[in-house]
């Protein structure tokens, strides 16, 4: 059976149990779960360790506890929107070239420790709504500088990339901002939709 571990902030989080793993929460992680347990039954076990808050440093914090220890075949990472929305809030954001150089530590004492896992690098994403709108050119910008450092993360360690902000702005043709992102940052049932299969084509590459 190969683990499959979901890592990132409120996005992956998702109201997921803190105190067991069979409670994935209401978001991805469990769309992505049913997709794959009922495609490949008992083949695959999940794990949902997002932290609601988290940026990129806090997640590197939690390296050894919430990822080397469990061991993961597959780790799937989203981080990015904090390190940028802190900022605003109390002025502990993360600048773009602080996040890619954590975030390349992060990646490089993971592979160090289990060298033959398989990662995902989810591309962080906003749209314009009631919790993005105060601040929204800057929000934008500085979003799309850690979605470029993210790709190059991926890039530079030759992993797999999952875009998710094109989908979400072509999405938005379709419905309102709301209608994907209830605040611009948070996915309502339809965006974590959007979000799984993005990683389930993500995951094919992983295969092919």
């Amino acid at each position: 059976m190969k683990t499959i571990l979901f890592q990132g902030d409120s996005i992956t989080d998702a109201g997921r149990s803190y105190t067991d793993d069979i409670h994935l929460g209401y978001g991805y992680p469990t769309m992505v779960s049913g997709v794959l347990g009922m495609e490949y039954p008992g083949q695959y076990q999940m794990y949902n360790r997002g932290v609601s808050g988290n940026r990129v440093v806090d997640l590197y914090a939690r390296i050894k506890a919430d990822i080397l220890n469990l061991k993961p075949d597959i780790l799937s990472i989203l981080i990015g929107v904090n390190d940028v929305w802190h900022e605003f809030g109390n002025q502990n954001g993360v600048d773009a070239e602080k996040y890619f150089k954590i975030y390349s530590m992060l990646i490089e004492e993971i592979r160090e420790a289990l060298p033959d896992i398989q990662i995902l690098i989810l591309e962080p994403f906003v749209l314009k709504a009631s919790g993005t709108q105060e601040h929204w050119d800057a929000f934008r910008r500085e979003v799309e500088k850690r979605a470029q450092k993210a790709r190059e993360v991926a890039e530079k360690y030759h992993l797999v990339f999952v875009p998710l902000q094109e989908r979400f702005d072509e999405a938005e043709k379709l419905a309102p901002a709301e209608h994907w992102l209830v605040d611009g940052v948070h996915p309502s049932s339809a965006g974590h939709e959007l979000i799984k299969r993005a990683w389930l084509a993500g995951m094919k590459e992983l295969s092919d």
